[in-house]
This record gives C-alpha cells, sequence and structure tokens, in this order.
C-alpha cells in the first residue's frame, strides 16, 4: 500500500508549485476538498484508489508516479489467501507425497495445456486445484531429466511457473507472484520466453499501481527486443507489440498520454504486418492483433475519461468480445461515466454467466457496481444480487 503520509507531504508540494489552493485543485480535479485536506494534513487512513490519484495529477500536470510511490494495491482476503495457499507452497518445491508414476513429457506438456485454457478461460478455482500437482510434477521432471531432455522440461515448468503466478496476481498476492516469475525466467527456453515471463511482470506491477516501474520495464524490453517490420516472425512481433501495449497502459495511467500514444501506433504497425489476432506459441496464455490492440485503445480512453471512444470501440469488438473479459469490464465503466446504469449491470450479469469464478476475483468489477449502486436512490433486484455475488456491501 502506498505511503499516505508521504502522498500527502508531494500532493501538498505539487499544488503549491502550480499556485493553486486546496478549492482550486478540487474544483479542477473532481477530487473532494475534504479528501485533499485530510492527505495534505496526513490525516486519511482509508485505501486510496489509483484512479483518484490519477485525477489530481492530471489537474496538476504531474505524472501519476510523482504522488504516489510503490504499490497501491490493497492486500487480498484472507478467504484468497487461504484457498490459494496450496499454489505458493507448491512453488517452493515438492509437497506432500512424491508421484506415484514418473511424470512423462507428454503428461506434463499436456497438463500445462489444460492450465493455459483454464486461464484464459477463467476458470481459476479449477486452476488451483490443478497447479499444484502439475508444479510438482514438473520439478520431478525437470530432476530426472538430463541434457536437451532437461531444457524442454525446464520451459514446461517456467509456463507452468508463469500461469501459477498469474493466478496470484488475479487474486491480489503479489510477493508470491514476483516469486513465480523470478523462477520461470530462470526455467524461460530463450528471448521470446523471457518476453512472455516480463510481460506478466508488467501485468502485476500494473495491479499494485506501480506504473513507472512498469512502463521503465516494457520499454526497456521493447527496445532491446524491437524487430525489423519487413523481416520479423509473427511471433517476435507479438513480443514487441504486447510489451508496448503494456508500456501504454502504464503510461497513460501514470499521466503521459503521449508517451501512450506513440507505443500505441507502434504495436497498431506490429499488428498491422502480424496479421490477424493469433495465439503466440511463447506466451500461450494472450492474444496479438489488430483487435489487441484496439481493446488496449479502449482501456486507455475509459483511462482518459473518454467513455463514448471506448463504446466505439466496443461495439466494433462486439463479435469477439467473448474473448477479452477485461475489455468489457471497460465497456461497463464506460456505461456508468454516461450514466448508462442498465446497460452497465447487463455487461456484468453477462460476465457472471460466462466467466463465473474470473468475476468476482476483479475488484474493477465491484468498483464499477460501487457506482453504479451509489449513484441510484433506489436498487434493483438484480443490482442486490450481483452485489452479493462480489461480496460488495449494501
Amino acid at each position: 500500500m502506498a505511503d499516505l503520509v508521504a502522498i500527502g507531504a508531494r500532493l501538498r508540494e505539487s499544488r503549491k508549485r502550480r499556485g493553486l489552493t486546496q478549492r482550486e485543485l478540487a474544483r479542477s480535479s473532481g477530487v473532494s476538498l475534504s479528501l485533499i485536506r485530510k492527505l495534505e494534513q496526513g490525516d486519511y487512513e482509508n485505501g486510496l484508489r489509483l484512479e483518484t490519484v490519477r485525477k489530481m495529477a492530471v489537474a496538476l500536470s504531474v505524472p501519476t508516479s510523482a504522488l504516489a510511490v510503490g504499490s497501491t494495491a490493497l492486500p487480498p482476503d484472507q478467504e484468497s489467501v487461504t484457498r490459494w495457499e496450496p499454489v505458493r507452497r507448491a512453488l517452493e518445491g515438492p509437497v506432500g507425497q512424491e508421484p506415484g508414476e514418473e511424470p512423462t513429457m507428454e503428461g506434463v506438456r499436456a497438463a500445462v495445456g489444460g492450465a493455459v485454457r483454464m486461464f484464459r478461460d477463467g476458470t481459476l478455482t479449477d486452476l488451483a486445484g490443478l497447479l499444484p500437482p502439475l508444479l510438482a510434477d514438473a520439478d520431478a521432471l525437470v530432476s530426472s531429466s538430463t541434457d536437451g531432455t532437461q531444457v524442454a522440461a525446464r520451459a514446461e515448468r517456467s509456463r507452468a511457473r508463469v500461469i501459477a503466478g498469474s493466478l496470484l496476481v488475479h487474486t491480489w498476492q503479489f510477493p508470491a507472484a514476483e516469486r513465480a516469475f523470478t523462477l520461470a525466467l530462470d526455467d524461460a527456453d530463450g528471448p521470446l520466453a523471457q518476453i512472455a515471463v516480463t510481460a506478466q511482470r508488467c501485468f502485476a506491477l500494473t495491479r499494485q499501481g506501480m506504473l513507472a516501474e512498469c512502463r521503465d520495464l516494457a520499454v526497456r524490453h521493447a527496445e532491446a527486443a524491437e524487430p525489423r517490420l519487413s523481416t520479423a516472425t509473427r511471433e517476435e512481433l507479438a513480443a514487441w507489440g504486447g510489451l508496448l501495449l503494456w508500456g501504454a497502459g502504464a503510461s497513460v495511467r501514470d499521466n503521459r498520454p503521449d508517451d501512450a500514444d506513440t507505443m500505441i501506433r507502434l504495436a497498431r504497425a506490429a499488428a498491422a504486418v502480424a496479421g490477424p489476432d493469433f495465439v503466440p506459441p511463447h506466451a500461450p496464455w494472450h492474444r496479438f492483433g489488430p483487435s489487441v490492440v484496439a481493446v488496449a485503445e479502449a482501456e486507455n480512453a475509459v483511462v482518459r475519461d473518454r467513455p463514448e471512444r471506448a463504446l466505439a470501440i466496443g461495439r466494433r469488438l462486439r463479435s469477439q468480445a467473448h474473448r477479452y473479459p477485461r475489455h468489457r469490464l471497460d465497456v461497463a465503466s464506460a456505461h456508468v461515466a454516461l450514466r448508462q446504469y442498465s446497460e452497465a449491470v447487463e455487461v456484468l450479469q453477462d460476465l457472471r454467466r460466462t466467466r463465473p469464478q474470473w468475476l468476482p476475483q476483479q475488484r474493477y468489477a465491484s468498483r464499477i457496481l460501487a457506482a453504479i449502486m451509489g449513484r441510484r436512490r433506489t436498487l434493483t433486484a438484480e443490482m442486490r444480487d450481483l452485489a452479493d455475488y462480489l461480496s460488495l456491501p449494501l
């Protein structure tokens, strides 16, 4: 959690440098005067959303990271910590009994493929049950392999560790996720596999609000991996373009819109050369292509308070929306910004039907529903039911 006292001190210094009163900052940022006063006085102990920090940063013409340094993420709830403890333990080595049968490359590879599909489908609870034995089998396979066979075994273990780390990011367990990614990087079999791990680390940093760190990591690796568009393979273009999209997402949240636009433009060029959307072999938990870039553009539009733009992109992507659940949340958020509450609830209900294990782990979904309920005098039965589903107090 970012140090709120430090944020208050930086906020006060930046405001004074701009020659603004607290009231003027409140008016230009849309953040309440009482919150600004409490922050500057060091008298605020509740969680502070990154979106709120960004609003003040925009009004002050400074990067968001100039106000908030370090993680802004709230800790995971105890239920999540308990539920996914076996996954965390499995990352540290063999747990429980040794495998009854010696694992085979074919078996581990098939199990990793199943884990990838579960992650893409958002069946996170089922995935949590699969990962501990899979990680144990992968450890045993690496230990029993030699020479080139061990390289292939470590590559499969790397993918299993990436999936484990990504699951932990979804459940807000960031130190354990970083441990998983560090281990995955040790096993990665080449530059493209290393970039795949780096991209998931960017995912974790973005979720924590560590924007400068994410942008710097993405840009540094994108510069090292920049291909020649005329000769690059589709996989090389996907690796480079994917890093650029993570950098763009961090930049727009960090109030660096020009940097974000530049990265989106480069990623769009890579996608145009790569052709239709596809699943890169080095990162089978993601897709890359023109639609993926459009999803990133819609996300950036929501961050920049351009809901009409986000919804226009959403209409273009409607036939592919099932592939991008996070984009559907951006569409719901855009509907809320335009006071189209029934449309936003409809999106959330659709995600509940299609991603029942994924949606409750998304704090973004809870914030969207909370915004709807905060602007309604009366709640429909559908809204109350959704609030129960997302464990959101009425």
